[in-house]
């Protein structure tokens, strides 16, 4: 499903992050990920938001990608990557409530359960971490896994003017050009970059942005919102297993039980509802 693509490509951030990225420089890596791709595709298609886009797509690009990005990696940076990720998973609880206030989409009993058994299971895949919670890492979690939220029932709510590459470029770009001079202001000049900072993040940029969410904004043409964020719980999976592959980290048997439950949890969320028996017309 395209939906689901998305969350294991950015589970895959926190290890770009901290093996590949220049450290303390949350707001740089937002831009660095928002407006190369946003620029370049929406050069390439020469077409401009017209109409209610034009204040539309700027609030929809500081939800999906500015105000997400930007206190993700502040998150990211703060707290360890894998809490980072299952802090995230609460816009489970912001999108099933806002998608009832704002897309009168009511949750289902199963899907409740289901979330609260995902919010369990994330948390048994990090249960043997030892470093303490930064309070400004803590909010900034939280608050990125609202925006989400946000971003996600709003773009369901108002759908797209144009393809659903060049609807992304335009959120990305209307971001990055908040974010790159908050990042100049805030954290100094752009510092030297490595290959291997440049690898990551083109990674980021390209793959874990431009692709991602357009395969995301396409996905939820074809699934509620409140069954599309259920996947998001594959952001702290992926992310917990490539520390095993790729880092040599171990799960414990608890956390062996949280995959399962997370596992469990997304086959719950996205279940289909109780069919309802065609009315005979007398």
């Amino acid at each position: 499903m395209f939906v689901g693509i998305a969350p294991v490509i950015w589970g895959s951030h926190y290890l770009v992050t901290t093996e590949f990225l220049p450290p303390d420089r949350p707001l740089l890596a937002a831009a660095l990920r928002a407006l190369p791709a946003g620029l370049t595709i929406t050069l390439a298609y020469r077409q401009v938001p017209r109409g209610a886009w034009w204040w539309r797509v700027p609030v929809l690009g500081m939800l999906n990608f500015g105000l997400f990005f930007g206190l993700m990696f502040v998150a990211a940076y703060r707290i360890p990557g894998g809490t980072a990720a299952t802090i995230g998973t609460i816009n489970l609880v912001f999108t099933i409530g806002l998608g009832w206030l704002v897309l009168r989409e009511r949750a289902r009993w199963f899907q409740i359960l289901g979330g609260l058994g995902g919010l369990g299971g994330v948390g048994l895949l990090v249960a043997n971490a030892s470093t303490p919670l930064d309070p400004i890492g803590l909010a900034a979690a939280v608050g990125g896994a609202a925006t989400f939220a946000a971003g996600l029932v709003m773009t369901k709510r108002w759908g797209r003017p144009a393809p659903v590459l060049l609807f992304t470029a335009w959120q990305l770009m209307a971001a990055g050009l908040v974010l790159l001079p908050l990042s100049l202001l805030l954290e100094g000049p752009v510092p030297h970059l490595t290959a291997g900072n440049i690898t990551g993040y083109a990674y980021i940029g390209v793959l874990g942005t431009a692709l991602a969410y357009s395969l995301m904004f396409k996905g939820l043409d074809l699934v509620p919102a409140a069954a599309a964020s259920f996947l998001s719980l594959l952001n702290p999976l992926t992310a917990s297993l490539l520390g095993l592959v790729v880092l040599g980290q171990t799960l414990t048997p608890l956390q062996l039980l949280g995959a399962a439950l997370v596992v469990a949890s997304i086959a719950s969320g996205l279940m289909p509802g109780p069919a309802v028996p065609p009315t005979t017309r007398r």
